[in-house]
């Protein structure tokens, strides 16, 4: 898959059955439909679902970021902000194949979410963990 914001190809990271574009080169990271998902249900967020609607039907942000295409499809992304300070910027795909993380964005949802996850702690440290190494989160 190439990268919607530098053009390289992506690698794919996978951590419990759950695949994620990652471009080493930007950082960002693309979820298809689906995976963002499976991977809060597996950080202990025992209901995805509100949060996943809140994102996918969230109003266009007004940014002067340029538009990205679609990796699947090609379409121009919407870009929505997440977060009760509008601190993450998320661009969607206009038939819902995914989302594209820029690079630090993924960083700022794990910070965002870590303090809000109830469930199973041992797991939510674990996949935050891991993605904290895989997508350098500083503490």
């Amino acid at each position: 898959m190439i990268c919607p914001t530098c053009k390289n190809d992506m690698i794919v990271v996978e951590h419990e059955e759950i695949e994620l574009d990652y471009c080493t080169n930007c950082n960002g990271v693309w979820f298809d439909s689906g995976e963002l998902e499976l991977l809060l249900e597996a950080a202990g967020l025992e209901s995805p679902q509100p949060l996943l609607d809140e994102i996918l039907n969230s109003p266009e942000a007004t940014t002067s970021e340029k538009k990205r295409k679609c990796p699947i499809c090609g379409r121009k992304m919407k870009k929505v902000n997440i977060g009760e300070n509008s601190e993450i910027l998320v661009d969607i795909s206009p038939e819902e194949h995914g989302l594209w993380f820029d690079g630090g964005e993924v960083a700022h949802l794990i910070r965002l979410l870590a303090g809000k996850t109830p469930g199973e702690p041992g797991s939510q440290q674990k996949v935050i963990g891991f993605l904290s190494e895989v997508f350098k989160v500083q503490e």
